[in-house]
């Protein structure tokens, strides 16, 4: 039975069963459940597929110089405004000069930079969580990722269909019951991270909280170079329908990150091998569950 076949058995009124047990019955992934496809036009969507494809390559571009290159190398008139627009979809800014639009909400907490100068020498010492748009053929999601620095394992993954923080929250509370605990926890300012809901599960366990410095990009260097290679390896690659193949795949390609592929960086080891000769944490499977939040 096809995920839309079993998209159309969910009832939402049913006063007994919850739409996350009717999801876990059916063994369907919640962001299938809860997706719809975005309501951007066509033009929009390949626009913002573009800028994610090259958002790696020139991180300091704001809205201006965004506009200056659609309109010159791809020859779409369009002005500030609108590009501004999707950039916020896309929950992306520049990374200097310019205003940072992942910034704390108004009441949130910001803590210092702990990793400058610090030798990352093993598994456990530092944790990194970050979110990254992911386009789809008829729509886009959002994916957040906890990491360990050492070995570039990637603990718990997560897929969501807003920018809202409770995805993220998830996605650390499963990283947190399946791998134990960090010593230092770093992120960027953005408001997910900066919420109570999310620093306070930190704090009360003794975690050090850690945030990237305004305008730094390379603070938080190895889950931007996950990112890369998620979408240069898969997603670009592939051109996902929708979000329960979206899902599928991105299983798929974790798996096969943590376990199979070799990291130069790592002296062609695997993350998941360099992490598990260093640390005493056994985790129940071994493997980094992705869940669609």
């Amino acid at each position: 039975m096809s995920a839309e076949e079993l998209r159309r058995l969910l009832d939402p009124d049913d006063a007994t069963t919850s739409v996350r047990r009717q999801c876990e019955l059916l063994e369907l992934p919640r962001s299938t459940a809860y997706y719809q496809p975005a309501e951007e036009s066509v033009e929009n969507l390949t626009i913002m597929r573009l800028i994610d494809a090259n958002f790696t390559e020139t991180p300091c571009y704001g809205r201006r110089r965004w506009t200056w290159w659609l309109r010159t190398c791809h020859g779409y008139a369009i002005n500030p405004k609108r590009v501004g627009r999707l950039l916020r979809t896309m929950g992306i800014e520049a990374v200097f000069p310019g205003r940072r639009t992942t910034a704390p909400a108004p009441g949130h907490k910001k803590y210092p930079y702990l990793l400058r100068g610090v030798e990352i020498t093993r598994p456990n010492q530092v944790w990194s969580t970050d979110i990254t748009y992911v386009p789809l053929r008829r729509g886009f999601m959002y994916l957040v990722a906890v990491m360990d620095w050492h070995s570039r394992f990637v603990l718990s993954w997560r897929l969501s269909n807003t920018l809202g923080g409770e995805f993220c929250v998830a996605s650390l509370d499963e990283a947190l019951a399946s791998w134990g605990e960090p010593e230092i926890f770093n992120s960027d300012q953005g408001s997910q991270f900066t919420s109570p809901a999310f620093t306070g599960r930190l704090e009360e366990r003794g975690i050090r909280v850690s945030m990237d410095g305004r305008g730094r990009a390379l603070d938080n260097v190895f889950i931007e170079r996950l990112w890369r290679s998620v979408k240069y390896e898969d997603i670009y690659l592939k051109d996902y329908d929708g979000a329960d193949e979206l899902y599928r795949g991105l299983a798929k390609w974790f798996e096969h990150y943590g376990h199979r592929r070799p990291h130069q960086g790592l002296g062609y080891r695997t993350p998941w091998s360099v992490y598990q000769d260093s640390t005493s944490a056994t985790p129940r499977s071994g493997r980094a569950k992705g869940t669609a939040g």
